[in-house]
């Protein structure tokens, strides 16, 4: 398997209290993928504004700009608001629309998805017709392996969006409270909705992340699992998409699922330890971590 991996959706300002970071789950996604030393691309769009010229700027000091980073000049760059409980969990406030709403379908980005063997796409992004339609385009035109990050975001979504989306993937990657929301109705416990959600989408590969209790993954009509590693925790801010870069990055490398599942699972829980979405990884901690 060629690895080129195209990430595509949303970029943002992530704005903690008066502390400002650069997010959107395609993004920190591909932020991962680069420390794992993938060849990974990144499309999306920003407005033509001051913290538009800001993210771009990021993007190039993280290697992610390319022509595939649209600017719009009349929707704004996104800045969202995050909050955190007292559990450390998050809560997102997304205004709507912004500049990643109407990513286009032109000829960069037409190329960057010939030139790529996976590509990486949420629900999100998908919120507006213009980018949801873009995306379907790209989807249809192209052969590469489709992986689908549920990342549900309410009220930014629809189930006939997630069902457009899920009915493309070859790999689905949801946490568990996606799971129930997406499966719900079935009084069986994870494996058996996974199963029911296997068969009506035909995906090769389901993962459902399960916090601190780790991941299941159906693959090939087998099921595999980790409990996941034990951190004190600072924010869960990225840790789903440092899962997600991991595996994806197991699957570029042909490793065994359960090999896939120890590694995502480790720098998962190396990413909750620490403050932000894209910590510098500590190759030293995170053999600790596997140890544990």
């Amino acid at each position: 398997m060629k690895n080129k991996v195209l990430c595509f959706g949303e970029v943002l300002w992530d704005a903690f209290g008066d502390e400002k970071k650069a997010g959107g789950a395609p993004m920190n996604v591909a932020r991962h993928l680069v420390q794992q030393h993938v060849n990974v691309k990144f499309a999306s769009r920003v407005g033509s504004d001051a913290p538009g010229d800001e993210l771009v700027a990021f993007l190039k000091n993280n290697g992610l700009h390319s022509p595939m980073i649209q600017r719009d000049s009349n929707l704004p760059t996104c800045e969202v608001t995050v909050e955190l409980d007292d559990k450390h969990q998050a809560t997102y406030i997304i205004p709507q629309p912004v500049s990643w709403d109407n990513i286009q379908l032109d000829n960069n980005l037409k190329d960057g998805v010939q030139d790529a063997s996976i590509i990486v796409f949420g629900s999100l992004a998908c919120r507006e017709k213009a980018t949801h339609d873009t995306l379907i385009n790209l989807l249809d035109e192209t052969d590469a392996i489709k992986i689908f990050d549920v990342n549900l975001r309410h009220p930014h979504y629809t189930l006939a969006t997630i069902e457009t989306l899920a009915a493309r993937a070859n790999v689905i990657k949801m946490n568990e409270e996606e799971a129930d929301l997406l499966i719900g109705g079935s009084n069986g416990d994870l494996k058996g909705k996974i199963t029911e959600f296997q068969k009506k989408y035909h995906t090769k590969t389901i993962c459902v992340t399960r916090g601190d209790k780790g991941a299941i993954v159906w693959h090939d009509y087998e099921f595999f699992e980790h409990p996941g590693f034990s951190v004190d925790v600072a924010d869960t801010v990225g840790a789903g998409d440092a899962f997600l870069a991991t595996f994806i990055t197991g699957l570029i490398e042909n490793k065994p699922i359960p090999k896939i599942l120890i590694n995502a699972c480790a720098i998962g829980a190396f990413v909750t330890s620490q403050r932000g979405a894209n910590p510098v990884y500590n190759q030293d901690e995170i053999s600790r971590i596997k140890k544990s």
